[in-house]
């Protein structure tokens, strides 16, 4: 099981690190995580630095334009070039969002999936096929989403469905229960009990901007709140300790600040074990 296989706790890793990293990685992340399209074509010295990275530590991808709910066409080209760079450069696990960006275009966004039995089917189609190309089980990630067009599920019922019907892992995002529970006004905690603890491949958990009090933006651009801080402990008290990444997309402060972010994470997961082991 990939859990098994990864450290605890990773970050996200952003094109600005590398020279850091490349001399000094932080030693508080076991993994890294990276979209993949921002690597696929990449050469030079970039491409070089990347290599030498996913040689000395563990890797994992998350990414951002499989468009597994577009009503078009799987591109089947880039999958098998994801295929490629996966083993080159020995990625342990892909994930990506179950959401859509494409149709006729290129939206450059994730788009909310319309929470329907027929989107179900669709959906776990595309994904099977992903799986069957890859040769390996994808997890997908649920999602911040704004609007929920044609609604005839809960988000909770359809995503429970999709993992069912397409037999794949969970990407767990925190952040993403806690600023829907906020925005759609539903119990974060009955979300997150209600995901099937077998499937947890990993979590991500990141920072959002506060527009109203009922309405959170996703932005993985500020540090992680204590209502998800509190939601994570209550993660792993429940489902158990499960690899965790945080993610900062931008507004990337120094490493001192990063580090206290991933020693929250360790002290958690450390927490959530001495626990287990007390009720044993």
């Amino acid at each position: 099981m990939l859990q098994s296989q990864l450290g605890k706790v990773g970050l996200g890793l952003r094109r600005e690190m590398l020279d850091d990293f490349l001399l000094s990685p932080p030693s508080e992340a076991q993994f890294f995580e990276v979209a993949p399209e921002n690597w696929l074509k990449m050469g030079g010295k970039f491409g070089r630095q990347f290599k030498q990275l996913t040689q000395r530590h563990q890797f994992i991808c998350h990414g951002l334009s499989l468009s597994l709910g577009s009503p078009n066409a799987l591109d089947v080209a880039f999958v098998k070039e994801l295929k490629a760079f996966f083993d080159e450069h020995n990625i342990l696990l892909y994930s990506e969002h179950l959401s859509y960006c494409s149709g006729s275009g290129h939206m450059y966004d994730l788009m909310p999936i319309p929470f329907t039995e027929e989107a179900v089917t669709h959906v776990a189609s595309r994904i099977r096929q992903v799986q069957d190309i890859l040769e390996r089980t994808i997890a997908i990630e649920n999602v911040s989403y704004y609007a929920a067009p044609g609604q005839q599920m809960s988000e909770q019922d359809f995503t429970l469905a999709v993992l069912e019907e397409a037999d794949c892992d969970l990407l767990l995002d925190v952040n993403n229960i806690y600023v829907n529970s906020v925005n759609h006004q539903y119990d974060a905690l009955e979300f997150m009990r209600a995901m099937p603890q077998a499937r947890i491949a990993y979590g991500h958990v990141a920072g959002h901007f506060v527009e109203a009090e009922d309405l959170l933006i996703d932005t993985h651009g500020a540090p992680v709140c204590d209502p998800v801080w509190d939601l994570l402990d209550k993660t792993y008290q429940y489902h158990g300790v499960f690899p965790t990444l945080l993610e900062r997309d931008f507004n990337i402060p120094d490493i001192v600040e990063l580090r206290g972010e991933l020693n929250q994470i360790h002290s958690l997961q450390a927490q959530a074990q001495l626990n287990t082991k007390g009720v044993a």
